[in-house]
This record gives structure tokens, C-alpha cells and sequence, in this order.
């Protein structure tokens, strides 16, 4: 597969300001192990990629949720935009992190997922509804908050607004898995 040239890439590392430098030595310093995808393009707005990667740091690696429902969030969020740099990305670790492959590839095809876990269900319900809805009901949301709990229902909130930022990137400025991979999201 060939993707469509990405729009924006990330700037040379050549022209680097000290503070891109600084910015690009942190994030690759830190848990991700590199700069890459959607991060690489902040680096031309090195403090909007400061901040973007220490909120994504706590949404990815420190939030309350744990890993399988963060993932799981977080490839709702990618199929919502039909990010696919982004499934990619989340798909092995939302594997890794027990997720069931086939809610996985539920959420692929744009079928309703059977879960056997009301934490994991809520967690879709939620999101799905954020990002077709633009919101939640009264019932969903008291459901959450019940489920989740509050502190929990804000974290997964915080996630899914990090990841529509990391979408709306790849998606505006066309950053493409690497070259050979297949794309997921298209619809069968």
C-alpha cells in the first residue's frame, strides 16, 4: 500500500532550536523510546509539543485506567476518525494488554462489540457516544460514573479529548503508518 504524502512532516533535525532539541531529547528519553507519528509533526510548535506529550504521557502510561481499557479507548478513538497511524499503533498493545481480538476486530469492522466485562463495555459505550454524539445521556453517564467511578470516568474523558488531538494530526496532515503496512480501516 502507498499511502497519500504526508502533508507535514517533522521538522529537520538539522534545524533543530535548542528548544525543539530539548523537547525532542524528552520525549524520546521517556517511555514512548522515540519521536514519531503525530509527535514528530509538534515539533515544529516545540510548546504545544511539550504539553501535548506530558498530557499524552499521563493519558497513555499514568491514568487510573488500566492499559486494556485505555487501549481500548483509545482504538475506539481511532475508528471514529479512521486514524489509521493510530491503529497501528494501538492495536499490539491493546492485544498485549488482554484486550479480546475480536471486540478488536468488532471495532474494526464497525460492528457492536460483545464484551464480558462491564468495565470494558462502559468504556466503549462512553466513548462511542463522545465521538458520534458528541456527548452522553443521563442513563450512560450515571452508568459510567457507577462502573468507572468518578475519578476513572474523568481520566477516560481526558483520554479520548488527548487522542481526538492525536486523529485530528494524523489525519490533517496525512501521517501514514510506514510504508507496507496494509490499512485496517477501510470498509469491507
Amino acid at each position: 500500500m502507498t499511502w497519500p504524502p504526508q502533508r507535514l512532516g517533522p521538522p529537520d533535525p538539522s534545524g533543530y532550536s535548542p528548544r525543539q532539541q530539548e523537547i525532542h531529547d524528552a520525549i524520546a528519553a521517556g517511555p514512548r523510546g522515540g519521536v514519531r507519528g503525530p509527535l514528530a509533526v509538534w515539533l515544529h510548535r516545540p510548546e504545544l509539543a511539550s504539553a501535548a506529550q506530558a498530557l499524552g504521557r499521563y493519558c497513555r502510561y499514568d491514568t487510573s485506567l488500566d492499559p486494556r481499557l485505555s487501549e481500548l479507548a483509545i482504538l475506539v478513538t481511532a475508528r471514529a476518525f479512521d486514524a489509521e497511524y493510530e491503529w497501528f499503533a494501538h492495536k499490539p498493545p491493546a492485544l498485549k494488554a488482554g484486550l479480546d481480538p475480536d471486540i478488536i476486530e468488532a471495532i474494526r469492522t464497525m460492528q457492536q462489540p460483545y464484551f464480558h466485562n462491564l468495565e470494558e463495555a462502559v468504556v466503549y459505550e462512553v466513548a462511542w457516544a463522545a465521538h458520534t454524539e458528541k456527548r452522553v445521556d443521563d442513563a450512560l453517564y450515571d452508568r459510567a460514573a457507577q462502573v468507572l467511578g468518578k475519578g476513572r470516568l474523568v481520566d477516560l474523558v481526558g483520554l479520548l479529548g488527548y487522542y481526538t488531538l492525536i486523529s485530528l494530526t494524523i489525519n490533517i496532515f496525512r501521517v501514514s503508518p510506514p510504508e507496507g503496512t496494509e490499512p485496517e480501516l477501510t470498509d469491507d
